[in-house]
């Protein structure tokens, strides 16, 4: 734990609390730069945790603004250890896990064995606020592919990985849910993650398409960049957005979600042992990203090219 510096710093930080706490008429939002400097005494824990915790409630209810979110990831990235992954694909998971469906990335690996394009996922402990299985848990008990890049935050992140305790001492959705999922961690030209409502796409492509050379955005499977049902697909182009329909039925794929609560084991038992409906889903998986790295012009191509 860092030590705690003077009451200079914690007035400092007071006016950050001041400026998402006060209420509708008091409220106003950070600028890039007091943004990064809110960021940067968090991720040092350089004021009292209790103060942490008032900043990221207040700034979840006011709520965050782009710039907000653009000023804390250059914080973030002053701290990130990264690691060249060439011809690589950034999956942006969320850290609080899956709850009622197991992974496929693992089983997308395989279907991209034949393929220069390897994936790139991060893990840490569970964050709040879903009670999931994470990445961490899955990776720590399977043997991934080679074209499987895991980056464990403690590692590569460790400040934001300090701040777990913390997190789950608040036990809500913070802004760190966001700003965490995409860390860049591996200079990735190419970047998915999932969203859940079609208002967050324009916010994320405002915060992160233009840290890669194509950024794109799913309907995926709670919150992951993983499709198994119907759904859409946002490809950012600069300020434009083009949305695609993905129907895993189009493909002859009739794959059946599930709406109970799994467990590990559970999860590690599909893909150890998946049907034939959950490998074809893979590869439908393994086409969408290839046609975002720009592989294959078409979704139908390149999963053509897959069978």
């Amino acid at each position: 734990m860092h030590l705690i510096q003077n009451k200079d710093c914690f007035m400092d930080f007071f006016k950050y609390i001041h400026a998402v706490g006060t209420g509708p008429k008091g409220n106003r939002d950070l600028s890039f730069e007091e943004s990064k400097d809110m960021m940067q005494q968090i991720l040092n824990q350089s004021v009292p945790s209790e103060q942490i915790a008032a900043f990221l409630l207040g700034w979840r209810l006011k709520p965050e603004t782009t710039e907000e979110f653009r000023g804390a990831i250059a914080a973030c990235d002053e701290y990130i250890q990264k690691e060249d992954v060439p011809d690589s694909i950034e999956l942006g998971y969320p850290f609080d896990g899956k709850a009622k469906n197991p992974y496929i990335f693992p089983l997308v690996a395989q279907a991209l064995k034949t393929t220069d394009l390897s994936l790139v996922i991060m893990g840490d402990d569970k964050q709040p606020a879903k009670d999931g299985i994470t990445i961490k848990n899955i990776c720590e008990n399977i043997t991934p592919d080679s074209n499987i890049h895991y980056f464990e935050r403690k590692n590569y992140c460790n400040k934001l990985h300090n701040l777990t305790d913390i997190r789950n001492k608040l036990g809500l959705r913070t802004g760190f849910n966001t700003i965490e999922k995409l860390p860049h961690v591996a200079n990735s030209h190419y970047a998915i993650t999932g969203v859940f409502h079609k208002p967050y796409v324009k916010k994320y492509v405002e915060i992160f398409a233009d840290r890669y050379e194509r950024f794109a955005l799913i309907q995926g499977n709670e919150g992951t960049p993983e499709l198994f049902s119907k759904g859409r697909l946002w490809i950012a182009n600069g300020v434009n957005i083009e949305e695609i329909i993905v129907d895993p039925e189009y493909y002859g794929i009739h794959y059946k979600k599930s709406w109970d609560k799994i467990t590990l084991q559970d999860s590690l038992n599909q893909l150890n042992n998946p049907s034939e409906e959950y490998l074809k889903l893979a590869k439908l998986n393994a086409a969408v990203y290839l046609f975002i790295a720009q592989k294959y012009k078409t979704i139908n191509d390149a999963f053509d090219s897959i069978q």
